[in-house]
């Protein structure tokens, strides 16, 4: 079975960390995105994926090479202009191997997902349908698109964010996650910019073609902000979230070269990556530090997310702060909750004046 993988993306509600890094690449659980993505795909069956890329398209495979690290064959398909999400789609069919009626798994690069994968193929394959669509309920669907179903498990009508309490119709919204039948990949038009929320599917519902749900409300999660990518992490650490590459889910996940004092606290579901350094008295709690970085005595930091190489002096407090690339941080220094630090820019060591009485 084949996947194709859309990492395409800018991430631009992650910045400044997807400034040096695009967003499916970026560590949640000490491995990229991505990295989960293919392994839970793999371990569903998938033998081939397909990764289509754009924004910095060389990062992905100089990390996942032919994909044999993996157990899975990786190849790169490259977007030179932004498609859509059917545009990425259709823009790789050549590089299917699948036949006509195969049915093909769509995964979008930056949603965490611990649905059955596996489980939603065969009910595509057993119901013949064109497109399945992974579908869940939430709580407040006013953020996303609606995607009402009949009794039958198929889709009626795919609807834009609603903005009155009369047109929640249904809490079931589009969880990102699909199964094409391969003759649908190649009836998306070629070459330019195409909806699949917003024309493919609405399309197909036209010509009455069998467009199902496969509703399963496993944990799911869109990193597309600070918040949720620091939230993605500790759900993958602490095993609310399952991957294979998390061997055992706990309070903390440290890289084999990661120094933390014994005098430290790491906890929180907290992600500590490769050469990265916490110093005596420190209070690392749910944060992500990438590798390479470095986290000063007596300094605490509260739902972080830290990129590489970037040095955190002592007694300095953070809580859900974005640090990118290169920059540091020095001192006696406090930052506002939700504050972002662009990469390489420096924080220079906070003054401490005492008054003699």
């Amino acid at each position: 079975m084949e996947a194709v993988m859309l990492v395409g993306g800018q991430g631009t509600r992650l910045r400044p960390l997807t400034l040096t890094t695009p967003k499916p690449m970026l560590p949640v659980a000490n491995y990229p995105c991505t990295a989960h993505q293919i392994v839970r795909a793999r371990d569903a069956g998938v033998t081939r994926i397909i990764l289509s890329t754009s924004y910095k398209a060389e990062v992905f495979e100089a990390y996942f090479g032919n994909g044999q690290d993996f157990g899975i064959e990786i190849v790169y398909v490259t977007e030179d202009s932004p498609l859509g999400t059917g545009g990425a789609i259709r823009n790789v069919a050549d590089a299917l191997h699948s036949a006509p009626n195969d049915p093909v798994l769509i995964l979008n690069g930056d949603i965490l997902s611990g649905h059955n994968m596996k489980q939603q193929v065969q009910q595509h394959v057993q119901r013949d349908a064109d497109v399945s669509l992974h579908l869940i309920n939430v709580d407040d669907p006013r953020p996303f698109g609606l995607v009402p179903t009949d009794a039958d498990g198929r889709v009626i009508q795919f609807l834009e964010k609603p903005q009155t309490p009369e047109e929640i119709v249904t809490h079931q919204i589009n969880a990102g996650c699909y199964v094409f039948k391969r003759s649908v990949i190649d009836s998306i038009p070629n070459g330019r910019v195409v909806s699949v929320e917003r024309e493919t599917f609405p399309g197909l519902l036209d010509t009455k073609a069998p467009v199902i749900g496969y509703i399963e409300d496993a944990y799911w999660l869109d990193l597309g902000n600070p918040l949720a990518f620091a939230q993605g992490s500790r759900d993958l650490v602490e095993g609310r979230c399952p991957s294979s590459l998390v061997e055992k889910p706990g309070e903390v996940m440290a890289a084999p070269t990661a120094k933390i004092s014994a005098t430290a606290k790491v906890f929180g579901g907290s992600a500590i990556g490769e050469q990265v350094s916490v110093g005596e008295s420190a209070k690392v709690e749910g944060s992500v530090l990438m590798a390479g970085s470095h986290v000063g005595a007596n300094s605490t930091l509260i739902d972080c997310v830290i990129g590489e190489n970037v040095s955190i002096g002592e007694h300095v407090t953070l809580t859900s702060v974005v640090v990118a690339d290169g920059a540091s941080i020095g001192d006696h220094n406090e930052l506002i909750a939700g504050a972002r630090v662009w990469p390489n820019t420096e924080i220079e060591t906070r003054s401490l004046r005492f008054s003699a009485e």
